[in-house]
């Protein structure tokens, strides 16, 4: 897929990201518009359609497949906050859904400010890979059967925050690898050294081999915990 950088100025990806994410983000005001009087379904299908409809009238391609996708990790951000706030037995799974969509739109974000030449819609991961997808669907499955049948492993908060520490831990680990290497980071495995490339050992790079790699792992790990699976 080609880069979107070399069909816009500079940085307008990451600030069309930024704001359409923040717009997705903004489903947290939805109690209010339950309190005004519209019962949760229709305010949350009216709000869809709304952003929807919204998205469609600012934008064309490519600038839409942009703005639909860190739109819907907006939303999802959002819906996680909402149920991570909730008094029932999902609260922690709000945390989950929070880190994931955050880890996926922060990767677009990141690699549009830090990296432009090999952005692209693939940056934001939602296509990762088919093991990554039947993994999270897996966990998806495994959390609600054990909601349903042992809430009470889903009450475990030390455990939840533990995990949700290695979260942040491997979040910030990753972040710090792809800002520090600079242009020479690339989602994609490099066959060939281009002149560009360098060989990066400071920062980071000085504790890690593989610092995104080994901040990936304990992020992955850390979600797992936090849901007290």
């Amino acid at each position: 897929m080609a880069g979107c950088a070399a069909r816009a100025p500079p940085g307008s990806e990451a600030r069309l990201s930024l704001a359409t994410f923040l717009l997705g983000a903004s489903v947290l005001a939805l109690p209010l518009l339950t309190r005004a009087g519209l019962q949760g379904r229709t305010g949350l299908a009216l709000y869809v359609a709304g952003l929807n409809a919204l998205l469609l009238l600012l934008y064309r391609p490519p600038r839409y497949q942009i703005a639909i996708r860190a739109c819907f990790l907006g939303f999802v951000f959002g819906c996680g906050v909402l149920l991570s706030f909730s008094q029932s037995s999902w609260n922690h799974f709000g945390w989950y859904v929070c880190s994931l969509s955050l880890f996926h739109y922060s990767e677009y974000l990141v690699t549009a400010v830090n990296n432009p030449k090999s952005l692209s819609l693939d940056s934001f991961l939602l296509n990762h890979s088919l093991e990554y997808t039947v993994a999270a669907l897996s966990s998806w499955i495994e959390f609600t059967l054990e909601n349903i049948f042992w809430p009470e492993l889903k009450q475990i908060t030390w455990l939840s925050t533990m995990g949700l520490l290695m979260v942040v831990f491997g979040e910030c680990l990753r972040k710090a690898a792809m800002f520090t290497a600079g242009s020479n980071f690339n989602h994609v495995v490099q066959n060939e050294k281009s002149d560009t490339h360098t060989l990066v050992t400071s920062g980071v790079y000085a504790w890690f081999r593989h610092p995104s790699y080994v901040g990936w792992f304990y992020w992955s790990i850390g979600t797992q915990v936090g849901d007290a699976v």
